[in-house]
């Protein structure tokens, strides 16, 4: 049944209020669960527009049943009843969102004959009984422009003033008190507004979550350029100032973006269930899915729709800011300030003034190359920002789409100046970056969802060079000024460019160093400098990785972070780009504790590249590693499995085997319970042994003296397992390969002991070097082969706990070479001389 026969009902049966507003309640309440179904077929202002009109049939109702109440049968005509409900604030300005307050304001003129405090309490004790939340305000005519004196949000709302229901006279003579508050300290009102949304923009940045309702380029910036107009034209649309004020061009795209800021902010609203203006990052999935985006996609629905509210917010930003500046303009005029203004006077109808950029406005734009050759003669002396007079020059100007010699020279000089990125960043508030950087024009906009970044792609990396030329770290500092100018200006590229490859299905590391790669080229950087610029991108996060997730005291680790920069100029380098990337995360994320695990590492790198054959070692190593994750196989096992290959330690176990033998013998320690064998006799005899329980290796190597052992390895592999090689010059039969099974059998026996033959070594055949790396020592023979040799040297070790984490045994034109890897345990080193004692032949 129709809701006014429903109630008209009601009133003739005199029923009581509470039943009325138990009816009302109800189909308010029906009318939101069927929001979502609406805003699938009206999004945007319209649909704002049907909520605004829905609320005011609601209230309209409620009014109309107040005065049947009271007056029965003899209610006179509503222009008669000195009583008006006067909608105020956003739902004045028929932008209610779902869950927004409901201003209202009812203003009346205190007429004897009626009793007009009883029926305006009448239809706010109904209205709050229906479930509105109002948030009310009930004057006297006469008494507004002194109510609006008392706030200037008070003023505000009432600026924004519509009339909903009620007399008309009453309305009209609203209006005109409405009149004489526009009219009212417009000065004081105009430049308080502006500090308001100052400190409102401090207290709202852009960030990942951002509140597009306070945020800078949010609904509060659009009303902001509307209240300012209200005050100083009188007008009720910022449509009225198009084609004096505001180009046609640019309030199309203005209105473009905040539509969709309406759409986004009804989806928030419905996704929510409450009141909410801040896309957070778990709400972002349904409002995608009520916006309509991309259902069979769902990442890239998201990040669509995150990347398209920050480019709204921005095209909101850069128009209202713009257009407030124009409309504020006499407000701001101080004629005390002219002779400083003089003397501002940087080139014509371009000022200077306080390290910031003004342009006369309607002036026709010059060329771009002319603005972009000032603002670096200026950035060469002065960190300077631009006021939105001269971003919308700049807007203005058109960039060639053939970029000449001179202009791409001019680029390229950017990161030659002093203060780089007050350039870069005019250019992005200008909507001018990605046009004269085209490598950017993926990460314009861009969120990250990883949980890490605060802000998107694009400002992280402004904000990286911002840092970069401010750059202030007792440490880094010194290293940064110690580069030459070419260096330097490869690092600024470096510290924009180092997250332009995000956005992609590769690797944004090696996407990211591939359009430096062009891009440097083409800006005419050299050779040498463009490889070095390619190697920090692929490694920017190298630093921050290691010290996070590997063991920073481990050589092995500094090693394999080190090895691919090989000098201490990228090592620098490196360590500065990671202090700019992570200090522009967020504030507090580069602390105290971050710092110091990056000097860690970096003082440890810097000795590790005092040892040129280890950096060259775990460098081939690297190479392999790169080869291995290549492998489809590899790709196919667990990613635990795969990173413990990744973990074994010796980097000669990755140089002297293939990718595909690497991973076969990771695959098969999987298995290993206790121990593991393999007997080749095919040639010459070969032995694989897996084993996680100890081995009496000195045993083992006795037993099979009586064959020449050529080539012998060790590997410590992972899960407690350790890998031996044993390779001999002889050859045996098939019926011989049972009798070696049990000997390696009984070498698992650790009390079985075999009386050995001492070799004969000279003192200067062995050398022992201590100070090998800070986890491993090294033994070293050179020495005649001989039979029972390496049997000998593995039973002494195992006497005194020595473990040996890798050996090499080669044998050549009778003479041995066996090097030993040998963990720092405290049984080695400490027994030096007892070690030589044993071994030298007297």
């Amino acid at each position: 049944m129709d809701l006014n026969i429903e109630i008209e009902s009601l009133l003739d049966k005199q029923a009581p209020d509470f039943k009325i507003s138990k009816l009302l309640k109800q189909e308010i309440r029906n009318y939101l669960d069927n929001l979502e179904e609406i805003f699938k077929e009206t999004q945007g202002k319209a649909f704002l527009v049907h909520h605004t009109r829905k609320v005011d049939q609601f209230l309209s109702i409620i009014y109309k049943v107040v005065l049947r109440k009271m007056f029965h049968s003899f209610q006179p005509m509503r222009n008669s009843v000195p009583i008006a409900l006067v909608a105020l604030g956003s739902y004045g300005r028929e932008q209610l969102c779902v869950h927004s307050d409901i201003d209202l304001m009812i203003v009346y003129k205190d007429i004897p004959g009626y009793n007009i405090k009883e029926i305006i309490e009448k239809i706010l004790y109904i209205a709050w009984d229906a479930g509105f939340q109002l948030g009310h305000r009930v004057h006297e005519i006469s008494e507004l422009p002194e109510v609006s004196r008392t706030d200037i949000t008070i003023k505000t709302a009432l600026l924004e003033s519509r009339f909903i229901i009620g007399s008309n006279f009453i309305w009209m003579e609203t209006q005109r008190q409405l009149g004489v508050i526009r009219r009212d300290n417009t000065k004081e009102y105009v430049l308080a507004k502006i500090q308001e949304a100052a400190t409102r923009h401090k207290k709202n940045p852009i960030s990942m979550e951002p509140n597009i309702k306070e945020s800078i380029g949010g609904v509060r910036d659009a009303n902001l350029a509307f209240w300012i107009a209200s005050v100083r034209h009188n007008i009720f649309n910022l449509k009225e100032l198009v084609g004096s004020i505001i180009e046609e061009s640019d309030y199309t795209e203005y209105r473009s973006a905040l539509e969709f800021i309406f759409r986004v902010r009804a989806a928030l609203h419905l996704s929510a269930g409450k009141k909410e203006d801040t896309l957070r990052l778990e709400l972002v999935p349904n409002v995608a899915n009520l916006l309509g985006f991309e259902k069979g996609n769902p990442a890239k629905a998201q990040r669509e729709l995150v990347s398209r509210t920050f480019q709204a917010l921005d095209t909101i930003r850069k128009k209202t800011a713009y257009w407030i500046g124009v409309l504020a303009k006499p407000y701001l005029f101080n004629s005390d300030n002219l002779p400083l203004l003089r003397n501002s006077l940087l080139e014509p109808k371009i000022f200077l003034c306080e390290n910031t950029l003004y342009a006369k406005r309607e002036q026709k734009p010059k060329t771009f190359l002319y603005y972009l050759k000032l603002m670096i003669k200026i950035s060469n002396n002065h960190q300077v920002k631009a006021d939105a007079s001269f971003c919308h020059l700049i807007d203005k100007t058109e960039i060639p789409k053939t970029k000449g010699k001179q202009l791409i020279g001019a680029i390229r000089q950017i990161f030659y100046t002093k203060y780089s990125s007050s350039i870069i960043d005019i250019l992005f508030k200008s909507g001018k970056l990605s046009e004269v950087i085209p490598p950017l024009k993926r990460i314009m906009y861009l969120p990250q969802f990883d949980g890490y970044h605060h802000y998107p792609v694009d400002i992280h990396s402004i904000w990286t060079l911002s840092v970069m030329d401010r750059i202030d770290h007792d440490l880094l500092k010194p290293l940064f000024d110690k580069l030459d100018k070419d260096s330097k200006a490869m690092l600024k590229l470096v510290a924009l460019l180092h997250d332009a490859g995000k956005g992609r299905i590769r690797d944004h590391h090696e996407v990211g160093a591939d359009l430096f790669k062009i891009y440097a080229k083409k800006l005419g950087f050299n050779e040498q400098l463009i490889k070095e610029g390619i190697l920090l991108i692929r490694h920017h996060t190298r630093m921050t990785k290691t010290i996070h997730n590997e063991d920073i005291y481990d050589e092995s680790t500094v090693s394999k972070f080190v090895a691919p920069l090989n000098s201490q100029k990228l090592l620098n380098m490196l360590f500065i780009l990671t202090y700019c990337d992570v200090k522009s995360v967020e504030d507090g994320v580069y602390n105290s504790f971050t710092d110091r695990m990056l000097k860690t590492l970096y003082f440890s790198a810097l000795q590790i590249l005092e040892k040129p054959a280890i950096i060259d070692e775990t460098a081939k190593r690297l190479r392999r590693e790169q080869a291995l994750k290549k492998l489809p196989e590899f790709k196919e096992i667990p990613k635990s499995l795969q990173k413990k290959i990744l973990s074994i330690e010796s980097n000669l176990f990755f140089i002297k085997h293939t990718p595909k033998e690497v991973l076969d013998i990771g695959v098969k320690v999987k298995n290993i319970s206790n121990y593991s064998m393999k007997i080749d006799g095919t040639d010459t005899l070969k032995i694989e042994i897996y084993r996680k329980v100890p081995i009496n290796l000195g045993f083992l190597l006795g037993k099979l003296s009586h064959l020449e052992l050529v080539a012998m390895e060790i590997f410590k592999l992972f899960d407690g397992v350790k890998y031996f090689v044993l390779e001999f010059n002889d050859t045996i039969s098939s019926d011989e390969i049972p009798m070696v099974e049990k000997i390696i059998q009984d070498s698992f026996d650790m009390e079985k002991s075999i009386k050995l033959i001492k070799p004969k070594i000279k003192r200067k055949e062995i050398s022992i070097d201590c100070e090998h790396s800070k986890s491993y020592a090294t033994m070293q023979i050179k020495t005649s082969n001989q039979r029972g040799l390496m049997a000998y040297v593995a039973h002494y070790f195992d006497k005194l706990g020595i473990d040996i984490a890798s050996a090499v045994i080669t044998t050549r034109k009778h003479r041995v070479n066996d090097f030993f890897l040998i963990e720092k345990n405290g049984n080695f080193c400490t027994n030096k001389e007892k070690i030589l004692e044993e071994l030298v032949e007297k």
